[in-house]
């Protein structure tokens, strides 16, 4: 490898994923400041949320540094197929428009992702093995065998001339995954002899003593439970976790049951999976048009939306809205998952719906070991550390909490330097101790139907006040002679009152505070249509305050004859 010349630099940026869990993006960057060459390491994304921002799915890290660094971007690579991982690579590629790389399972879904945004034949997209190994540029990589919650996650060796980085996407210690090889311990005791000069590391599960548990504990345990279950039998989990979605089919063929996918991520999941040659010694499944036609108790659902997400099967079937798929008294739904932070309302109303239905719920809470998590708990951490034996730990994916208590994990493991960073916080790994030398533009871009809005977009602020404070329309008619023809007439969306003469009534001193603002206007300026709207608008929302005590968004129509 090149030796480094005197103003060179190594420099890690977080754009994504530091502070929060979800939507991570990191970046490398190797050279002096004004001509750094850079590779990008995932590019994912998070979900909204309807109470925060209604209307919105997707939320995607703002690349706008990156952007104008798009000349010196050599590579996006990608380590697994998670969507915080890969979910924004079809919204952001047009925006950066560099190679991607990845390995085969994670390359079969980001095609699909590409075909979903007609960029299928435009992307260079690159398949590298498992194990794989990929020179870009002064970076030289290796792909490193690791265990989580799905096929192929791999941990990234980065060498570069000023040293070793060892970035491990998400992770954990599983010693019986059941789909994959188990983490590659020759390999990073190899690393830490050639000397590891920082590790970029998952933080998810920092507080959770202990270690975080294995698929195959997870498979006896399912089993057993369906086995006990009469009628129908819906199980959700993460698609994405294709050792689980095998686990849930071998089950359903031990209990007698006939698998069902429903949810279209799960059958995509499903038959990418196949495609690289995973699933193969699992029953056949059926199609849910086809799922009346067995006894209740031969059928075994495996859906999605474990999440409480609105539109997801799971959801639709808990409400009775399904057009194929419906659960009744008797019934079981096994959630074999975790409450990500933030969905529990979500799930908590899903609960409620099904405990309405007479349907019997089984959740990790009332079963032990239905379900364990994809990240490394304490004891894992410690004995990455303990291979890897970094001199500078860089805590990621995770919220401001966790990356705190990582950082005071590793200073009590004698990791001599740590850092836990924010998005937008540039990193000086080499040479010299690691420290923050820029902070960049680390913002949030929202996927609004087929739009891509910034996050402080007008539009949002007024969704979320229309959702607290309801709205108001006045429209009013005027004459040449600036006289009111017609109207004030005002109606409202979103407040309401008990009695229906109250509500009348209160429109009527609506439509009076419109009347008296427009006659308190001069004659000239009853000719300036703005002038006429701001007065209307201010005179109408302070009536609705008073009569209700709330402050709706009030839209004013001049129309002249």
């Amino acid at each position: 490898m090149k030796a480094p010349a005197a103003d060179d630099e190594l420099v890690f940026l977080p754009l994504g994923g530091s502070g929060e869990i979800g939507m991570n993006l990191n970046a490398y960057g190797y050279g002096p400041p004004d001509a750094r060459q850079w590779i990008i390491v995932d590019i994912g994304v998070t979900f909204g949320r309807e109470d925060t921002t209604p209307g919105v799915e997707l939320i995607l890290p703002d690349p706008a540094y990156l952007e104008d660094e798009r000349d010196n971007i050599i590579a996006i690579v990608l380590t697994h197929a998670h969507e915080d991982h890969i979910g924004a690579l079809g919204w952001l590629w047009p925006r950066l428009k560099v190679p991607v790389y990845a390995t085969p399972f994670t390359a079969a879904l980001v095609r699909e992702k590409l075909r979903e945004h007609g960029l299928l034949e435009k992307v260079p997209l690159t398949e590298i093995p498992l194990k794989g190994n990929l020179k870009l540029g002064p970076f030289d990589i290796d792909f490193v065998t690791l265990t989580h919650s799905i096929p192929e996650p791999n941990g990234l060796a980065i060498r570069t001339p000023l040293g070793l980085i060892w970035h491990t996407g998400d992770w954990k210690i599983d010693p019986d995954p059941l789909i994959g090889e188990t983490t590659d311990e020759a390999k990073l005791r190899e690393m830490a002899d050639e000397g590891v000069l920082a590790m970029v590391c998952d933080s998810t599960n920092v507080f959770v003593e202990g270690t975080a548990g294995s698929e195959a504990e997870v498979r006896e345990k399912l089993t057993e439970v369906i086995k006990k279950r009469k009628g129908r039998v819906a199980v959700t989990a993460f698609a994405s976790n294709v050792a689980r979605v095998e686990t849930a089919l071998l089950a359903a063929r031990a209990a007698g049951r006939t698998p069902c996918l429903v949810g279209r991520s799960m059958i995509r999941i499903y038959n990418a999976a196949k495609s690289v040659g995973l699933l193969r010694d699992t029953p056949q499944v059926i199609d849910e048009d086809d799922a009346d036609t067995l006894p209740d108790e031969n059928i075994l659902f495996l859906c999605t939306g474990s999440q409480g997400e609105a539109r997801a099967a799971l959801s639709r079937i808990a409400r009775g809205d399904h057009r194929n798929v419906s659960l009744r008294q008797g019934d079981t739904v096994i959630f074999s998952s975790r409450v990500i932070p933030g969905n529990e309302a979500a799930i908590h109303k899903l609960h409620e719906q099904f405990l309405a239905r007479g349907v019997e719920l089984v959740t990790a809470d009332s079963e032990h070991l239905i379900h364990v998590s994809g990240h490394p708990a304490r004891d894992e951490l410690k004995q990455m550390y303990a291979w890897a034996r970094p001199r500078i730990a860089i805590p990621v994916h995770g919220e401001q909490r966790h990356i705190r208590e990582h950082v005071k994990l590793a200073l009590e493991l004698q990791v001599p330097e740590a850092i836990g960073p924010n998005n937008g916080d540039m990193i000086r790994l080499a040479p010299g101790p690691a420290t923050v030398i820029d902070e960049v533009p680390a913002g949030r871009l929202y996927v609004d139907g087929a739009n891509i809005i910034p996050a402080e977009d007008d539009s949002l602020k007024d969704r979320r006040r229309l959702g607290a404070e309801g709205s108001a329309h006045v429209s009013l008619a005027l004459s040449g002679k600036n006289a009111i023809v017609a109207g004030p007439t005002v109606n409202v969306r979103g407040i309401s009152m008990p009695d229906e003469e109250d509500f009348e009534l209160a429109l009527e001193k609506l439509e009076d505070a419109a009347k008296a603002a427009f006659q308190r206007l001069k004659h000239q300026e009853r000719e300036d249509d703005e002038l006429v709207e701001q007065a209307v608008m201010r005179s109408v929302r302070k009536a609705a305050e008073k009569l209700w005590r709330k402050r709706p968004l009030v839209d004013v129509t001049v129309l002249r004859l």
